[in-house]
């Protein structure tokens, strides 16, 4: 395992032992309870235009696997599989599945080592909010999702759009609050992040935690990455509203803040 991948195992894992607010401990009741949760309605509306009925989900970097869950009960899907790296993490996932005896399993592994078992297993593939920045080489990550994706299988993502890669975040040196449409860093920043200030929406708060390390991707990368792993693009659509909860004051204010791609092996 590279190095950093393997310091972020350890950042995620310690940042949600030390969650304040008991991060995930609600999420049954919202999911046996309500339809589609956590998820948004603009991917809802996407997803919809796919039968995912009866078929077999996966998601990469599932994290506590809220979202996956509302994906199979909502969609009727037959299984699905969480992949992720914080074995704590997972854990809660597992027993969640359980509670609300949604049929999931979850895999506790490196995105880039996932089995080859799982080659073709998918009829859609989820790659959702605050994945892509912790790989260095989407190239890499993009060929293990194409590796796992069925012929005519679909990769759904929603993710922070690039562009805020450029805007600082509480927590940062650079962050000014009195003007967060600040340019902190280059759209075309190489050098990674480097923080210490662990996961604050599963803290609660900003805590001192073992350095992680996170990457800024363009948009051509991400497209690139898709293309060169053989699978075809079907939809890209932008949109104004923060998902990742650090641009909140922002959203809706005419700046690139998310987007939802749809592509096809």
């Amino acid at each position: 395992m590279k190095a950093y991948i393997q310091n972020n195992k350890e950042a995620w894992e310690e940042s949600f032992e030390a969650s304040k607010i008991g991060f995930g401990s609600k999420d049954c009741d919202r999911l046996q309870n309500e339809v589609f949760p956590f998820i948004h309605k603009d991917l809802k509306k996407i997803m919809s235009e796919y039968n995912l009925e009866g078929k077999h989900i996966g998601q990469f970097c599932c994290n506590n696997g809220r979202e996956l869950l509302s994906i199979i009960k909502g969609t009727g899907a037959q299984s699905g599989v969480g992949f992720d790296i914080a074995e704590n993490i997972i854990n809660q996932a597992k027993s969640h599945a359980k509670e609300c005896k949604i049929p999931c399993e979850f895999v506790n592994c490196n995105i880039l080592d996932i089995e080859e078992k799982y080659g073709e297993q998918f009829d859609a593939i989820f790659v959702l909010i605050g994945t892509l920045c912790w790989f260095e080489d989407l190239g890499e990550f993009f060929e293990k999702v194409s590796k796992c994706l069925k012929k005519d299988g679909h990769l759904f993502i929603q993710e922070g759009h690039p562009c805020t890669n450029m805007l600082a975040v509480n927590g940062e040196e650079a962050y000014d609050p009195g003007n967060k449409m600040k340019i902190a860093w280059s759209y075309f920043k190489e050098e990674p992040f480097v923080d210490d200030w662990g996961i604050g929406y599963m803290v609660g708060d900003t805590i001192k935690s073992k350095p992680f390390t996170s990457f800024a991707h363009k948009m051509s990368d991400i497209i690139n990455g898709i293309i060169q792993s053989g699978l075809k693009i079907k939809l890209l659509e932008e949109y104004d509203y923060d998902v990742t909860g650090e641009f909140k004051v922002i959203s809706g204010k005419g700046y690139p803040l998310s987007y939802i791609l749809v592509a096809e092996r």
